[in-house]
């Protein structure tokens, strides 16, 4: 990210240029992490139009986030839902990825944010297939980290906080050192959590299973939207306590998120899951899935929000 990604980026209320998105270097955020994120995909349409999928959901995620760390943003929800329409609109795309960030900016040094000012932005680019244009027909091939994630009464995994991805990063490095395009990892009592960024569901016999909660993962939007697809093609879905080993005896293992979409697993540790291909549940997902956001099949739940 190096280069610039958009022309303007929304911040505190009005628009700025590229250039000038700069924070000071005594920015809390940068010395302690304490930042809220979203990740948004606004896709084009099949009519030729865009459209912002779960926006509502993903803005009212944010808020949750930075009211448990206790940061109050000073505009209200439908405010931000406008300004993330305008500013997909504004950079001139058709479709692409956004990042509203909440953030504690400049203001006393020391681990307590509580004088230090808050500020949001939204940034827009343009962002592929996260884990590469062959992932979602082929699968990918991934490991369990040795880095476990962090337990929810440490740094609750349902707040979508920057300073968790310091784990995320952590368990993405070791995979790609391996040789792995993504990790899995455990959390404290050595049950199946969540990948770097991505919700984990197995498949075993017809029925689709995932972790709840209470095993440290991020309470995934896709995710939500996975099980009321599955439920809505009379697939079983159970949330429940996930062995390790089950993933290696699945049928199909496919993870989700909104920069992953539906990616199949066909390998975890060098074992092949299942047939080692796209199994035909996780295609029955990810087809769904795709033609929901794009448009292309009954927005029965009003999920997408038309740019």
């Amino acid at each position: 990210m190096s280069k610039q990604l958009c022309e303007k980026i929304w911040r505190n209320g009005e628009f700025i240029n590229w250039a000038d998105a700069t924070v000071h270097i005594c920015t809390h955020a940068i010395h302690y992490g304490s930042a809220v994120f979203e990740g948004i995909r606004c896709y084009e349409l099949a009519d030729g139009k865009s459209g912002i999928f779960r926006l509502r959901e993903h803005v009212r995620r944010l808020y949750d986030s930075a009211k448990i760390y206790r940061m109050e943003i000073r505009f209200p929800q439908e405010e931000v839902i406008k300004a993330c329409l305008e500013a997909v609109r504004v950079n001139r795309f058709k479709a692409c990825y956004l990042r509203p960030i909440v953030y504690r900016d400049f203001g006393p040094m020391g681990v307590n944010p509580l004088k230090n000012p808050v500020s949001l932005d939204i940034i827009t680019w343009d962002w592929g297939k996260y884990l590469g244009d062959e992932a979602l027909e082929k699968g990918v091939d991934m490991m369990i980290s040795s880095w476990q994630r962090n337990t929810t009464n440490s740094t609750p995994s349902i707040a979508k906080c920057a300073s968790n991805y310091a784990s995320g990063a952590l368990i993405k490095m070791e995979a790609l050192s391996n040789g792995y395009s993504e990790g899995i990892a455990l959390d404290a009592a050595g049950m199946l959590s969540e990948g770097s960024g991505e919700n984990i569901f197995v498949v075993r016999d017809g029925v689709i299973n995932t972790p709840g909660i209470g095993h440290s993962i991020l309470s995934g939007i896709t995710r939500d939207t996975v099980m009321r697809l599955a439920r809505d093609m009379n697939i079983p879905v159970v949330e429940r306590t996930i062995a390790r080993a089950e993933l290696y005896t699945a049928d199909e293992v496919f993870a989700c998120g909104t920069a992953a979409e539906i990616t199949p697993i066909r390998s975890l540790d060098k074992i092949t899951i299942g047939s080692g291909a796209r199994g035909p549940i996780t295609g029955r997902i990810q087809k769904a899935y795709l033609d929901l956001v794009t448009g292309k099949s009954e927005d029965k739940w009003n999920f997408v929000t038309r740019v």
